[in-house]
């Protein structure tokens, strides 16, 4: 950022559980494919919610499950650390979403992913458990 002479950037080291920024300071939350390596995905909502903005945004990228996954899959910890064994089904997403006190929830499954995921694992039908899809979400204005 100091090279590229951008001001109005920080980066910071922490979790994405205990996100190290103070309540109501962030204008917008990004992600691609992180949230689904968390044990924890409630608490990177609730996170999420705590350091926005009243009228913040959530916008990510994330590989949400469309049909559970056998256990085969589901156990495989290749899968795991390639963001595709960890995923929650969009209803699961949704609940912690509303849980968290977002609004204007939109999760968004790209079909089409289907086929550059079929050569993640090629030959296990992974693509018939998981796509992308784009998550949004927003605090809602006091």
């Amino acid at each position: 950022a100091d090279k590229a002479g951008h001001k109005n950037v920080d980066f910071r080291l922490g979790e994405i559980e205990n996100l190290p920024v103070a309540n109501d300071v962030v204008d917008v939350i990004i992600s691609n494919c992180v949230i689904n390596l968390s044990p924890e995905k409630s608490k990177v909502f609730q996170e999420s919610y705590r350091v926005l903005k009243a009228g913040g945004r959530l916008a990510i990228s994330d590989v949400v499950a469309t049909a559970e996954l056998p256990d085969k899959l589901k156990d495989d910890m290749a899968l795991f650390t390639g963001c595709m064994s960890g995923a929650s089904s969009i209803k699961e997403i949704e609940v912690m979403l509303k849980d968290a006190g977002f609004e204007a929830i939109a999760i968004k499954p790209n079909d089409e992913s289907r086929e550059f995921i079929r050569n993640w694992v090629p030959d296990s039908k992974i693509e018939d458990y998981v796509v992308s899809a784009t998550i949004e979400a927003v605090k809602p204005k006091a």
